[in-house]
């Protein structure tokens, strides 16, 4: 009888309890629903242009990366200047420092410009692994980021951040065809050692050139190393062959190159440290003989000249002049968003994707025009006809010099 007497009380509390669950599900439904709205109604909210409009600006200002990002914020602050002065509608940068190579914080400085209702675009951030686990913030956001010196091909032609990722830089397909053409064909080295420091912009492009040059007949051994952590590089060194000819290190940080080379020097052995466009820093890397890929650059445009008479009086920073571009690419399509008096985030994102300069008014030599589809070796956000990296040797005043 008490079994019997039972029952129906565990079928009243599993009811009650069916009744909880059915409205938890309810709230959590709403709520994801409500979630999943969000992005939309970021990528649709308009702003109100008025006379000033802003711009995110991620870069490394502080940190290991801090002199390639201060010369990006250098050159940010430049174009914001220049912008403001001819242009009716004015823009301000709003910073956020990445502290290159922690990814950490470039997810927070994600974070906080995307949830700034103010931001209509952002302008960085400087590395490819930042651009990595930048996107799914920006993306929910519904903002758009260009970046002036993220270069990892994958970024693009993977067509996963289409519509969202832009970059005024040629990718890392185009930068190894130009670093092992210029190791095997002018510097005719056969025998070459390539160290990756295991991120993603220089394993990217470790394995480019290492392909490269393989298939051009070169013996190449791989190596790899955390530069952000090392200081102390003699078992690299041991491992390193005394008849090598290059050592190939696409590497972020100028001054730990630096380190390295002095070492490899140090060693007894005679290998040239040749570098991808991340160790473009005439301020940190001084060996002399040591090569670097640099980005394409018109060097007798008159904004680079009022450049060098000004903020950069003094200094051969170039490094952060695509972010100078990235910047315009930004403002000018804020601006045409902004033409009835207001602009979403949506809009930015199509205008900048439309972005014509010609090449007579790029400080990068080429037209600045986006590709919109994968085709290998661009993918939608790439710049559709860029012009060959430079490559620098640094001499015996540890100046850099122009070689290719």
């Amino acid at each position: 009888m008490q079994r019997r007497g039972h029952r129906p009380r565990t079928y009243a509390a599993l009811g009650a309890l069916l009744t909880a669950l059915l409205a938890l599900a309810a709230v959590v439904g709403a709520t994801a629903t409500r979630s999943a709205a969000a992005p939309a109604a970021a990528d649709s909210a308009a702003i109100a242009c008025g006379n000033r409009v802003s711009i995110g600006f991620a870069a490394p200002v502080t940190g290991p990366a801090g002199p390639l990002g201060q010369q990006m914020a250098r050159w940010g602050k430049f174009a914001e200047t220049r912008w403001n002065r001819a242009h009716k509608l004015d823009i301000r940068l709003v910073q956020g420092d990445t502290q290159l190579p922690d990814t950490a914080q470039a997810v927070r400085v994600a974070e906080t410009l995307a949830s700034n209702q103010s931001v209509l675009a952002v302008v960085g951030p400087a590395g490819s692994q930042e651009v990595e686990v930048s996107t799914a913030p920006f993306r929910r956001g519904g903002v758009a980021n260009i970046s002036g010196t993220a270069t990892a091909t994958t970024l693009t032609v993977s067509g996963k951040r289409r519509g969202f990722f832009f970059r005024t830089v040629p990718n890392d397909d185009q930068q190894s065809a130009r670093a092992a053409t210029f190791i095997r064909g002018n510097l005719r080295a056969s025998r070459i050692v390539v160290i990756d420091a295991q991120n993603s912009y220089s394993t990217g492009l470790a394995d480019g050139v290492q392909r490269l040059l393989r298939a051009a007949g070169a013996s190449v051994q791989r190596e790899s190393v955390n530069e952000a952590t090392i200081t102390d590089f003699s078992s690299l060194i041991a491992r390193i062959p005394n008849d090598t000819q290059i050592v190939y290190t696409p590497w972020q940080l100028a001054a730990k190159a630096q380190q390295f080379g002095e070492q490899l020097r140090a060693s007894g052995r005679n290998a040239t440290l040749f570098g991808g466009d991340g160790l473009y820093s005439p301020d940190d890397l001084k060996l002399p003989g040591t090569h670097v890929t640099a980005f394409p650059v018109a060097l007798g445009n008159r904004t680079i000249r009022a450049y060098q008479r000004g903020p950069g009086r003094g200094s051969s920073d170039l490094f952060g002049l695509p972010s100078y571009v990235a910047v315009e690419v930004a403002a000018r399509a804020v601006e045409k968003a902004c033409a009835n008096g207001q602009a979403t985030r949506a809009e930015v994102r199509r205008f900048i994707a439309r972005t014509n300069i010609p090449k007579a008014q790029s400080l990068l030599g080429f037209p600045i025009r986006f590709q919109q589809t994968v085709k290998r070796p661009l993918g939608p956000g790439d710049m559709r006809t860029p012009a060959q990296y430079i490559v620098y040797r640094i001499n015996a005043n540890g100046k850099f010099v122009k070689v290719g």
